[in-house]
This record gives structure tokens, sequence and C-alpha cells, in this order.
């Protein structure tokens, strides 16, 4: 629907674009009385469009992200680990996992959590991997189910191989908006589990996403 509103947004400003516009003979193409009403309207069409949009929704739910429990690291990080949320904290619905790498790891680091339904489920938000850089790294996580549902929050060192099937099963499940989770023998051999802590959701979350 969005992108039909901002066609016809378009062609409404190209009409008010063609009423300034002269002849030789000094008329106009188009009559500036059409030309001004279809000028406004069209932008009050590209306004509504955008904020229709999926790309303003995201944005908002951006900013319900929450952050859980933190804990503090001392000295050198020998392993990748999560340190927000902490083992056995409730969680919000949408949740900014956050963790910290050796300066060794040079693998893409994922999040997969397995609610009741004993399947596994990778996050990430639009670049399909945790953000990475500087020794610590963060991925948006999503929890859909009832209040007090419990989660293992697994997080994974994965090859270049493991990391392309994660993105490209989240990009299928989103193409056919349907998330039916992995099962553990269908995840891949390159991803090596190394650090795991269990959650529970703070609210009922089922049908929020």
């Amino acid at each position: 629907m969005s992108t039909k509103l901002i066609i016809a947004g378009f062609v409404l400003i190209l009409i008010a674009i063609l009423s300034s516009i002269k002849r030789k003979t000094g008329a106009r193409i188009i009559s500036a009385k059409l030309g001004i009403p279809a000028g406004i309207i069209g932008v009050l069409i590209l306004i509504y469009a955008s904020y229709s949009s999926q790309l303003v929704n995201y944005n908002r739910q951006i900013e319900q992200i929450s952050i859980g429990k933190k804990l503090n690291i001392e000295g050198p990080v020998k392993s990748t680990r999560v340190i927000s949320p902490i083992d056995q904290d409730s969680v919000d619905c949408r949740i900014l996992v956050m963790g910290v790498y050796p300066d060794a790891n040079e693998n893409d680091i994922w999040v997969l959590i397995r609610p009741s339904d004993d399947r596994y489920y990778p996050q990430s938000d639009y670049t399909n991997t945790s953000y990475k850089r500087d020794g610590e790294w963060q991925v948006v996580t999503r929890f859909g189910g009832e209040l007090g549902e419990t989660y293992d929050l697994i997080v994974y060192e994965a090859d270049s191989s493991a990391s392309s099937f994660f993105s490209e099963t989240i990009s299928k499940w989103k193409e056919k908006e349907d998330y039916p989770g992995l099962q553990l023998e269908e995840l891949p051999t390159g991803a090596n589990e190394v650090d795991r802590i269990k959650v529970y959701t703070r609210k009922n979350c089922r049908g929020v996403f």
C-alpha cells in the first residue's frame, strides 16, 4: 500500500511542477489552479506514506529496546561471553544482548534463543550478525512467549559457512513470515557454542512481533 501511495504522491508533485511551466505563448502546460492543490496533496501523501512504511515502524521499535542487568568484567577477556542480560534475569520482549570477545576471535558471533518448544531461533537486526567491534558485541534479541516463559540464550561463534546459513535461514523466514525455528540437528557444524544463560520473560510477549 505504501508503495502505491508514494507513486501517487510523486505523480501529484509532478503535476504541480508542470503547472509552473509556461509555453512560448505564455499559457501554462497545466493550470495553476490544478497544480497547486495537487502539489500540496502529493506532499501530504508522501509524508503519510513515510510514517506508515516498515522503516519508520522499525525505528519506532528500536526506541523501545531495553537493556538488562550487566556483569562487570575485569582483566583481559579470555572467551566470548554474554555480559547483559545476566543468568536468571527477567527480560522485556525486545532487549539488546551485549557481550565481550577476546582479540584473537575472528569469527562471527550469533545469539540463538531456545524457548519451551525446544527449537533454536537465531537473532539478528538488519545486519544479520551481531555487531562486533573493539572487543565488544551486541545484537537485538526478541522474545515472543508468555509471561515467565523460560529461555536458553546461547552464544555461538560461527565460521563463514555457518554464518551464511543463519543469515539465509532468517531471510527465508522473513520472506514467508513464518518462523518455525531450527532443531538441534539442523544447526551447522561450523557454529560452536561458547556461552549459555537462562532468562525469563517479565511480561506477556505473545503476538508482539
